[in-house]
């Protein structure tokens, strides 16, 4: 790698780096602060009751999630990896709070991921174009803030491109025969059973690997056995993941909605909440489109237009597949920033390199300039609110459960079925009334806690102990008459 490459690449990452630790200290009610605060309670209870990754527990003792009651906070969704990863360095290393830590490992999977999808555009294109894939990839502000979230698909999505990389590097292995004892099929494997156990839905991105294999072997590749073995050793741990969390009923959340829940798919607010909103506004901040679509129609390497496709084909099978899971929540596209990107990178190249036959050198330099400037400025306009703190009544009325209860305490926090208040109390309850109070305290319930609370909240003062009284909380003891 030569010395400006090298130094050019540095600069964008670096930069990359800083741009992510924009309010890095913020507690966990920024936007979807639920899932945050689902996934950080994971690293949170293997700190409290040990690290036993094959039981992982949350703090929703509720039957919100799956349809029953689930004493124990069972929480069997992703391997959680990303929790190992997040409790063990905050356990090791402290200096940071363990929510901090889990902004990091994101942030740090993030930078991963750019420099994977550099190798990869670079290989298959240019240099120029890999450089401003990573950049896009880096500076979009929809990326820069899923980057530093308390969520598992950043990781997912780094080890998705470190698996395609490390693969074709194998594939082109001089003595592929005895291959399978390299470093390359090792990484090839650990990142693709990695991006698989994170989230199932890195099947989708196994295409490019189907293609780069079928331009390596064409059909004969069924003969070779090494990609059998590859293929093998990639899902097993997904499979045995799978049948191991049936044991756990309750900890297992409902999933089948996410697919066309509401017979969504491709109906027209599919198309626009999918297209228009998201891709169109929320990632390109609309000017974006002009660089996109350049990147689509405009001089991909012949050889390399299969490649490239394949990303753009497992992105729209996903967005298609999981429909209404794409619809439902912003942070599922995470996973099709790497496609978007690519073709942001070719169309930049294009624009600036290789467009002179369309425009002259001038008029080239102010499209790129004006596209990729209001798509950054546009995007995060359309972004800033997602880090604010909506509540911060939540953390006022969280902190006083933890002062003034037992450790072990349960607690009623009552959020709508939001997550986010329970987690800021530290301990472990329910999130919403789903029975009678009577019912709950039948359960376990010992304290509720309501945030911001009105003069009818007061009321159940009369039926139950006030513990604590401030204009941001009410604090009951369930188990004392008043």
């Amino acid at each position: 790698m030569k010395k400006v490459e090298f130094f050019v690449l540095f600069l964008v990452l670096f930069g990359g780096f800083l741009v992510r630790l924009y309010r890095f200290d913020s507690p966990i009610l920024d936007w979807h602060s639920w899932r945050q605060a689902d996934t950080s309670a994971v690293s949170r209870n293997f700190i409290k009751y040990g690290f036993d990754i094959f039981h992982p527990r949350f703090d929703d003792l509720s039957n919100v999630a799956s349809g029953l009651d689930n004493p124990q906070g069972y929480r069997f969704v992703e391997f959680p990896i990303y929790n190992f990863a997040q409790a063990g360095l905050y356990k090791i290393f402290g200096n940071f709070t363990l929510e901090e830590w889990g902004r990091l490992v994101s942030i740090f999977s993030s930078l991963l991921a750019s420099f994977f999808l550099y190798l990869l555009v670079k290989k298959y294109q240019s240099k120029f174009a890999g450089i401003s894939s990573m950049f896009f990839f880096l500076f979009i502000p929809y990326s820069i803030y899923y980057s530093r979230t308390i969520l598992p698909d950043m990781s997912m999505t780094m080890a998705v491109l470190g698996g395609i990389y490390f693969f074709d590097r194998w594939l082109s292995t001089k003595n592929f025969q005895f291959s399978i004892f390299n470093f390359q099929f090792l990484f090839a494997v650990i990142f693709t059973a990695g991006a698989l156990l994170l989230k199932p839905y890195a099947l989708f991105f196994t295409l490019p690997m189907i293609y780069l294999a079928l331009r390596h072997f064409g059909f004969s590749l069924i003969k070779k056995w090494q990609l059998l073995v590859f293929l093998v050793l990639s899902l097993a741990p997904l499979v045995f993941w799978r049948i191991w969390i049936i044991q756990f009923p309750e900890g297992i959340p409902v999933t089948a909605w996410l697919f066309n829940e509401g017979n969504i798919r491709f109906k027209g607010a599919y198309f626009y909440w999918i297209f228009a909103d998201r891709i169109s506004r929320l990632i390109l901040g609309y000017w974006g489109i002009v660089l996109l679509m350049m990147g689509f129609m405009f001089r991909i390497k012949k050889e390399s237009y299969l490649f490239f496709l394949s990303f753009a084909v497992s992105s729209l099978s996903y967005l298609a597949i999981i429909a209404r899971g794409n619809v439902q929540h912003d942070y599922y596209q995470i996973l099709i920033l790497p496609s978007i990107c690519m073709f942001l990178g070719i169309g930049s190249e294009f624009i600036l390199k290789r467009s002179k036959e369309y425009f002259n050198t001038t008029a080239s330099v102010l499209i790129f300039v004006i596209s990729a400037t209001f798509m950054l400025a546009f995007g995060w306009y359309n972004v800033r609110d997602y880090f604010n703190i909506n509540n911060p009544s939540l953390i006022v009325a969280g902190n006083a459960v933890d002062r003034l209860t037992p450790k072990n305490a349960k607690i009623i926090a009552p959020y709508d079925g939001d997550t986010s208040f329970l987690y800021q109390t530290n301990r472990q309850g329910w999130a919403s009334f789903e029975k009678d109070i009577s019912e709950m305290i039948e359960m376990g319930a010992e304290y509720l806690v309501l945030a911001s609370p009105t003069p009818k909240d007061y009321d159940t003062g009369k039926t139950y102990r006030i513990i604590s009284s401030q204009k941001e909380y009410l604090l009951f003891s369930l188990k004392e008459e008043p």
